[in-house]
């Protein structure tokens, strides 16, 4: 059999999906498209030493006339939905990067694009493979636990001091321009995945902005979200620039016969261990399991990438699965669930900027509930909102002086970040 022809546009975020595709048996990288060329040319310097002869392209336009079967998406998360769509016009499958869609407008489009094409379509959201969020998939799936009651999500990382490295000194990069609920899936999707239920409201709240933020050009808080399931659970999501380190993201799952959380001081190294109370036949009695999970599909083979925990190996591993036909394309996140995931975080705001009031999550599966949507291009992006432009924060904010871009401009280019000199790890 062939081998599936995947190219990835943005080798920054998407190196992770070029390593597994350097090392999988059903596909091989044919093309790579990004602005940077350093990062172009690091890669050809990879392909040759491999044997391989890897097109690199600064145009997108030129990008997507390549011969491939499907691209694998890691531009700005802000445009996504957008080169989302353009793909899948022009016949190409789809592997989307966070997030699905930055406004309602787009989602409408996205879901209606991959209708009319038939094409994939599956949603990158790596913290549904980590190690104790995928067991909890699989627990949950068989039964352990029973039905769901309430929920946790977090997904905490500051990135304060690395700020310079992940905007480059860009006013315009996304990262400077999101909203507090905007980047939410890290903590809501494994909720979603998990449980197989859909969000049908959603109430969002923001933290005070930190004081020494407006000199990072941070000018928003942290976003949290308490989601209503279709079965009446409540789901708590939290995800942002909180203190602490290292960086969190844990799951706690209540269910009528139990519970399953993850640790959420895993300080030990490959250490991400499970807590699991299964309740007996009597009220308040039952019995703990501890333990550091196994990944449930494909171990040996995940233990191969380090990034993320082996959990980018599983989001592209499915996408491939999922072309196939084969059966480890269940684990695949489809188009609807990945954008339940993001417009959690796009509705939130609305209900934060109304006063923290309850907001109804529509069922983007059902055609009839699209038109209200079809025109809602509400975001804080100024030439994708036009005259719906939405602020950064619903708190008051100062205006970030040019100074302030220039300096992690030069800081970017000098590959130091705001406090440690040199020595930055980037996570995302």
């Amino acid at each position: 059999m062939a081998k599936l022809k995947i190219g990835v546009f943005g080798g920054y975020r998407g190196h992770t999906m070029i390593n597994v595709l350097f090392n999988h048996d059903d596909a091989e990288l044919v093309a790579v498209c990004d602005k940077y060329e350093p990062i172009l040319e690091g890669i050809t310097k990879e392909g040759e030493q491999r044997g391989m002869n890897i097109a690199t392209y600064t145009d997108f336009d030129e990008f997507i006339k390549h011969d491939m079967d499907a691209v694998v998406l890691a531009n700005y998360a802000t445009e996504h939905a957008v080169y989302a769509i353009r793909c899948l016009k022009a016949g190409k499958h789809v592997m989307s990067e966070v997030l699905p869609c930055e406004t309602m407008a787009q989602a409408v489009e996205l879901i209606e694009t991959v209708e009319e094409t038939g094409l994939v379509y599956t949603y990158a959201e790596n913290y549904c493979y980590m190690r104790h969020a995928f067991e909890m998939w699989h627990r949950y799936k068989r039964g352990d636990i029973g039905e769901v009651t309430y929920i946790e999500g977090e997904y905490i990382h500051d990135c304060t001091a690395i700020w310079p490295q992940i905007t480059y000194g860009d006013p315009d990069h996304w990262r400077n321009r999101m909203h507090p609920t905007f980047y939410c899936t890290h903590s809501i999707g494994p909720m979603l995945t998990m449980t197989g239920l859909r969000p049908v409201q959603v109430v969002g709240f923001e933290t005070p902005l930190h004081d020494k933020y407006k000199d990072i050009a941070i000018t928003r808080g942290t976003g949290i979200e308490i989601v209503t399931l279709e079965n009446g659970a409540i789901a708590r999501s939290v995800h942002g620039d909180l203190k602490r380190e290292p960086c969190s993201y844990n799951y706690m799952i209540y269910g009528q016969k139990g519970m399953m959380e993850g640790d959420r001081f895993p300080y030990k190294e490959d250490s991400e261990l499970m807590h699991v109370y299964l309740e007996s036949d009597k009220f308040c009695k039952g019995e703990w399991e501890n333990y550091n999970p196994e990944p449930p599909v494909e171990p040996e083979k995940a233990k191969q990438f380090g990034t993320h925990g082996g959990s980018d190996f599983y989001a592209t591993h499915f996408f491939i699965e999922k072309m196939l036909g084969r059966p480890q394309g269940e684990w695949a996140i489809d188009v609807y669930t990945a954008v339940d995931m993001g417009i959690c975080g796009l509705l939130a705001y609305k209900s934060i900027l109304d006063g923290n009031v309850p907001v109804k999550v529509p069922n983007l599966r059902n055609k009839e509930e699209r038109d209200a949507y079809r025109n809602d291009h509400a975001c804080t992006t100024p030439w994708v909102a036009g005259d719906q432009l939405l602020p950064r924060s619903s708190h008051p904010y100062e205006p970030v002086p040019e100074s302030t871009y220039k300096r992690h401009e030069e800081l970017w280019k000098n590959g130091t970040n705001l406090e440690y000199g040199t020595d930055f790890e980037i996570k995302d």
